[in-house]
């Protein structure tokens, strides 16, 4: 099971330019934060006087889980800042593969350290040169080891020789004014760690995850409590390859990284978990331990623990981590009263090669000051770190649109999330209609294979240089309901929600199997159609279903997307009887969707500016 950033790691390589007169350094893009997303770059910081800080290499010995881990770390400490002259410190660490070296954890702790905060940047456990096993963000086991850096920043405990740090801003004896940031394995941790040590004063988790079992193995059928969802083989298959091949990525390991024969360098609930989704089977006792673990270790577990403000960052172009997730952190954090908001930015895990949109942020770029994110980051930071309690912080919610041609007017902001307000109904002519009194009454049906017959994407394509095919249907294989073209531009901002009604007589016999994976599997997707009849799955996202129970309609909240359809553009529901990303039917099972009036299925969409 695996945990990913932004990318498997290749041959790319990022060259990195500082202000202080050093040989140039090529560094692997491993899965780092933004620079994973890019092509190589020549990274230029913003103009700063000359060593703008010193770099010192650090080791802790940390008691995390039951066991004893190093864990590897570089401390930034900006010109200036001294015990008379304290200053704020950042913590982060990487993405999935990476280490304190890459192009984008390295980055964070440079930009950070340019703008007097004392940052302090470490591999993750199980990574680089830091020991222990690969444990999913755990909070007591990533959480604690954590937390032991904050002891370090806080002058409650020495590095492993001797160095100690009494130039962080205190807020109270042992407790230093920090923050932390970084994205996707990098993400989760912070939140892991607020759970367990409330002296974190601020968060920035980037395109990280809500629920594993969720981003593994997603079921987005509403109330599918215990029904475990459709196996994201390719995506999670890649890194857990990559968390098992560790001394390919780094020779003569540590030997606290080695677990045994059957299960490398993860822990060993992590690989019970990825066998039992790689056998195509949900037998109960063995899904309720998969489901168990993927959520214990999960914000979704822990979020009522976490009071440190929170500013979220998920990414519109990722099919790992969808938009989804962040929703439901952010629901969950703002209802209990945690301080929080949420910025809906371009790039996510599926950006490939393209890299962020121009004038987004790059961290590896270090542009902080001229990317809408970063500034809103920055003021994060200066509000909840150095206290400036007068530095506005935004609004509660932003989001990226890639309509908008005006780089300074391309995110828009709301004080909420915008509702389910639009309403469309499937007819039984294949049409997506306005009123229910549209509705024909009709029967359709599809029929899948043994092979997957749809394609929306091959999740690890764009992110090792190749060309990924459009998204595709076989005839027969799905149904569809398409819209008349509309009349004016249509914006929708959120997660669409469908609510269906399936009949399928094999699978209502073989449902109450025991084994789950006898349950029907469909797939829920909107596709934009020009009007030359050019189709687009927006963002390549899907909506995976394992149908509860066959025999009652059920309702679909599909990822969320940020798409403007055009003038004469029209909207295409479809649902699929499989996807080549996912696992699908086991066996045959013909599905027939009547349609009438009385009892239709339908669309509900969240419309901006409605």
């Amino acid at each position: 099971m695996l945990l990913p950033l932004s990318s498997l790691p290749s041959p790319l390589t990022v060259e990195v330019r500082v202000s202080r007169r050093v040989p140039r350094s090529r560094a692997p893009l491993a899965l780092a934060l933004g620079a994973a997303l890019a092509a190589p770059l020549v990274l230029t910081p913003p103009a700063f006087a000359a060593d703008p800080y010193s770099v010192t290499p650090l080791k802790f010995t940390v008691q995390a889980g039951g066991r004893s881990c190093t864990v590897d770390a570089d401390l930034y400490r900006p010109a200036g800042v001294d015990r008379d002259h304290p200053a704020p410190a950042v913590l982060g660490t990487n993405g999935f593969g990476g280490s304190k070296s890459d192009g984008s954890t390295d980055a964070i702790g440079k930009a950070f350290a340019r703008r007097g905060y004392v940052s302090l940047v470490y591999s993750g456990l199980g990574f680089g040169r830091s020991g222990c096993l690969v444990s999913l963000d755990d909070p007591d086991i990533d959480g604690a080891a954590a937390s032991r850096l904050v002891d370090f920043l806080g002058g409650k405990r020495a590095a492993d020789d001797g160095t100690t740090a009494d130039f962080v801003t205190l807020d109270a004896p042992g407790d230093p004014s920090v923050g932390m940031i970084g994205g996707s394995y990098g993400g989760a941790v912070q939140l892991a760690t607020a759970s367990v040590d409330h002296r974190l004063d601020a968060l920035v988790p980037m395109i990280t995850w809500h629920d594993l079992a969720y981003a593994l193995d997603p079921n987005n059928a509403v109330g599918s409590a215990g029904v475990p969802g459709v196996f994201k083989w390719q995506w999670t298959n890649g890194f857990y390859l990559i968390g098992e091949g560790q001394p390919l990525l780094q020779p003569s390991l540590d030997p606290s990284r080695v677990n045994s024969l059957a299960c490398l360098h993860f822990v060993t609930q992590a690989c019970r978990t990825i066998h039992t989704l790689n056998s195509g089977s949900y037998p109960a006792d063995r899904t309720a331990e998969l489901l168990a673990f993927a959520r214990r270790v999960s914000p979704v577990s822990y979020l009522h623990r976490v009071k440190a403000p929170t500013l979220l960052v998920q990414g519109q172009a990722d099919t790992l981590f969808n938009l989804n997730e962040a929703t439901a952190t952010y629901r969950t954090l703002r209802a209990q009263g945690t301080p929080v908001k949420m910025i809906w930015q371009s790039w996510g895990h599926s950006a490939g090669l393209t890299g962020p949109a121009t004038g987004e942020l790059d961290l590896s770029r270090g542009n902080l000051d001229t990317s809408y994110v970063g500034r809103r980051i920055l003021a994060w930071f200066d509000r909840h770190l150095r206290k400036q309690t007068h530095v506005d912080t935004g609004p509660a919610f932003a989001y990226y649109r890639d309509w908008v041609t005006d780089p300074h007017r391309t995110y828009a902001t709301a004080d909420r999330l915008p509702r389910l307000n639009r309403t469309l109904y499937l007819s039984g002519d294949g049409k997506l209609v306005d009123n229910r009194n549209k509705v024909a009454r009709g029967t359709r049906g599809y029929t899948n294979r043994l092979i997957p017959t749809s394609h929306s994407e091959s999740s690890l394509a764009g992110l090792i240089g190749l060309q990924d095919p459009p998204p595709h249907d076989t005839k027969g294989t799905y149904l569809d309901w398409t819209s008349k073209p509309l009349e004016r531009p249509l914006d929708v901002v959120g997660a669409p929600r469908a609510t269906l009604r399936v009949h399928s007589p094999k699978a209502e016999r073989t449902q109450h199997s025991g084994d789950a994976a006898d349950k029907l599997v469909l797939f829920a997707k909107i596709y934009d159609v020009a009007p030359d009849g050019t189709r687009t799955l927006v963002r390549r996202l899907v909506a995976p279903v394992r149908v509860p129970d066959v025999t009652k309609s059920f309702t679909v909240t599909l990822p969320g997307v940020v798409h403007r359809y055009e003038t004469g553009h029209r909207l295409r529901f479809v649902i699929a009887a499989s996807d080549d990303a996912y696992f699908g039917n086991r066996g045959i099972k013909p599905v027939t969707v009547v349609s009438g009036p009385r009892e239709p299925g339908v669309l509900h969409l969240p419309v901006a500016g409605s």
